[in-house]
């Protein structure tokens, strides 16, 4: 009771010594006003009052401790100054009898410049209409700026052709004058004297060279005027500067949604308050505008004790006074229990709370925008941060813009595995393409090849026909285990080529000397693992965890997403080869809890909102994910599909047979021919390998041999080998 007795008391009732400060205050202005009041009519005018009006005005704010409105809202005041001066300009040109300048004092006839006749009149006007256009941009900047550019895509066209329609007939009356004129004459001689000498050096040096050119046959006549360089299409470009990379036109501009910094202030004194209203003392610090949210930086306050202090004065009555005991820092837990309540409050759907805000001493509210807008790929491949990232790596990739509006880009080389879930319609499978146009737009099909897995059959299936691609978009759950195969063979390939070299990684071993063809990237896209999973589960999982475990070395890397982030299909083995995941919204906790290992993507808006996880980062990272339309993807694989050209045949089938080149498989054939009985667990045990590795090896034992042996059903009878 104390407590809120004490803070009461103290909000609503300033001290004596304010108030009289106030009084003396009100008692100063009152009297410069009233002595200077003639000399402020002779200079002012009319505008006098107006500036009465503006003392009061910065009398209010500094009582009210507001002055950082000052240099928070400077367009505002600095829009009202000009409009202002826009009135003591106008009022100028008022001047009753009994007034000494004007109605808008002398002020206002040095804006206007003293009119005495009729151009200085209309010149005054024009200085009163250049304040008060200058007004209204200071005041309100994004009116100014539309209407601006509405006036001039109007104004240029008639502009144009007005010039143009003077510049033909002032070119025509010139040429009418100096057509017979004598420096026209001079002039037409000196041209022809200086063609001709031109046309004879060129002559005697077309003989010099002759010698030099007999060799080479003689053009034809029917020659085209531009020589255009053509490829047999059934041979590969022979060098990475025949192909030519799309150019960015391809790629739309969006519309850039407005967003209201009064409804963005407005929001958060109602959370200052809806926290006072629940006893935390807290203030927005801090305001980040996004795409689709907007995040308030909170600094929690103080919890105050006070006790009550009971004195006499010197007439013996009994004065009560409070005093601050104590003073604690507001929990952070008590800020984030309020979720739902600042929710109701905001009238928001649902809101985020993070807590802290990484790198700074704040709590972040991330509250949803009234209207949402779309990050345009355009925009984020255009951006300083991922021109800076793109320039040292092959694999940089746009992801979108974060809450404060700032782009974040990311390094799939050094991720180097993705993993990608959510719901239907989370924006999933637009991150796909996103990440793919990102390398499309930077990469030749000589430094990023694509392996592209899509069981659903609908939604890779627009980058068919690139020349990117080792295979074309591979449908059929069967053939993509074999290519994964292929795949986890071609890295073990791509390892005895490294070691060729003494290369430690691909960077190295295409800077090697002994290299004479650099080795390309190979990007794995996976639209649908849980299909995969549900299909050959025991296959599937252990050629893709090897793949994440030694793929990076030789610049094999992995994208792999999934609608149904369950355990049974994101296992633990997965999850620990993909460190860097990539969650959009998802129906539950455990869902989150399955991706991201914490909660939180189930309060995620949806249309491309996901949050981001990185080795480097301690929390998710909120981003508003990039936008490719459909017509932006036919531009850039048509582009692609015309340079398309015959490349490499690759087998991408692995046929399990056996490999002379394998090490274990001559260790497990040496070990059948001493006559030991071969089983999956004495594979396991003698060459410390896996259960997968060991059942692979005794497959390919058993057609060696031509017996039926053992099986995944039947792990430890024998192999009959001879």
């Amino acid at each position: 009771m104390g407590k809120g007795r004490s803070g009461g008391s103290e909000g609503l009732s300033p001290s004596w010594s304010t108030v009289t400060l106030r009084l003396l205050w009100l008692v100063f202005v009152g009297v410069l006003l009233f002595v200077f009041w003639p000399r402020l009519l002779d200079t002012l005018g009319l505008g006098t009052f107006l500036a009465v009006l503006a003392v009061v005005g910065l009398t209010v704010v500094f009582w009210q401790r507001r002055l950082v409105i000052l240099w928070e809202r400077w367009n505002l005041w600095l829009g009202v100054l000009a409009f202002i001066v826009a009135l003591l300009g106008t009022l100028a040109f008022f001047k009753p009898g009994d007034w000494p300048n004007s109605l808008g004092g002398a002020w206002g006839l040095a804006i206007i410049g003293n009119p005495q006749r009729d151009w200085q009149t209309a010149l005054g006007v024009l200085r009163v209409v250049g304040v008060l256009i200058l007004g209204v941009a200071l005041f309100a900047p994004d009116f100014a700026r539309r209407e601006a550019g509405s006036w001039t895509e109007r104004a240029l066209p008639v502009l144009r052709q007005g010039l143009q329609r003077v510049g033909q007939s002032a070119s025509r009356v010139l040429k009418q004058r100096s057509e017979h004129s004598f420096p026209r004459r001079i002039l037409s001689w000196f041209g022809e004297r200086r063609s001709a000498l031109v046309s004879k050096a060129r002559r005697s040096k077309q003989v010099k060279e002759e010698p030099k050119q007999k060799q080479k046959p003689a053009p034809s006549p029917r020659a085209p005027a531009k020589a255009v360089k053509v490829v047999p299409a059934d041979h590969p470009p022979a060098a990475q500067e025949e192909w030519q990379l799309p150019s960015i036109d391809l790629l739309e501009e969006t519309a850039k949604a407005e967003l209201s910094r009064a409804d963005a202030e407005r929001r958060a004194r109602a959370i200052e308050e809806a926290l006072a209203s629940y006893g935390v003392e807290a203030r927005v610090v801090q305001i980040n505008q996004g795409p689709a949210v907007t995040q308030f930086g909170v600094e929690p306050g103080w919890d105050k004790k006070y006790k009550e202090v009971k004195e006499k004065d010197r007439y013996g009555n009994t004065k009560v006074r409070t005093e601050e005991v104590s003073r604690t820092r507001v929990k952070v837990e008590r800020i984030t229990s309020l979720a739902n309540d600042l929710a109701l409050a905001l009238a928001a759907p649902s809101i985020r709370i993070e807590a802290p805000v990484p790198g700074k001493a704040l709590v972040g509210i991330e509250v949803p925008n009234v209207a949402a807008g779309l990050v345009a790929v355009r925009e984020v491949l255009e951006s300083a941060a991922f021109r800076k990232l793109s320039g040292r790596s092959k694999m940089a990739l746009a992801l979108g813009k974060g809450t404060s509006g700032e782009a974040s880009v990311g390094d799939l080389a050094k991720m180097p595995h993705l993993l990608v879930a959510g719901a239907t319609g989370s924006g999933k499978t637009v991150c796909l393409d996103a990440i793919i146009i990102s390398i499309l737009m930077n990469d030749t099909p000589d430094e990023v090849r694509f392996i592209m897995i899509d069981p659903k059959r609908v939604e890779l299936i627009a980058f068919d026909g690139i020349p990117h691609l080792m295979n074309p978009v591979i449908t059929e759950s069967e053939k993509a285990v074999d290519v994964l195969k292929w795949l986890a063979h071609e890295m073990d390939n791509r390892y005895r080529r490294l070691a060729e070299v003494r290369a430690h990684n691909i960077e190295a071993y295409n800077r090697s000397p002994k290299v004479t063809k650099a080795m390309p990237c190979i990007v794995l896209i996976v639209d649908e693992l849980a299909d995969l999973m549900m299909l050959q589960s025991d296959e599937v999982e252990p050629v893709l965890c090897r793949l994440a475990q030694m793929g990076r070395a030789v610049g094999i890397h992995c994208v792999v997403a999934t609608q149904r982030p369950s355990v049974d299909v994101i296992t633990g083995l997965i999850k620990a080869n993909f460190p860097t995941r990539i969650s959009f919204a998802v129906a539950s906790q455990v869902d989150s809890r399955t991706i991201l290992d914490t909660i939180g993507a189930e309060k995620l808006l949806g249309r491309g909102d996901m949050l981001y996880l990185t080795p480097e980062l301690a929390k998710p990272r909120r981003l508003q994910g990039c936008f490719v339309s459909p017509q932006e993807l036919e531009r850039v694989t048509a582009f692609w599909g015309k340079q398309a050209r015959a490349q490499p045949v690759e087998v991408l089938t692995f046929s399990g047979e056996p490999d002379s080149g394998d090490p274990l498989l001559n260790q497990a054939r040496k070990l059948a021919k001493e006559g030991k009985p071969i089983s999956v667990s004495y594979l396991q045990r003698q060459l410390r390998i896996g259960s997968a590795r060991a059942e692979e090896l005794v497959k390919m034992l058993q057609q060696e041999g031509g017996g039926d042996g053992t099986g995944p059903g039947k792990p430890d009878q024998p192999v009959a080998h001879p």
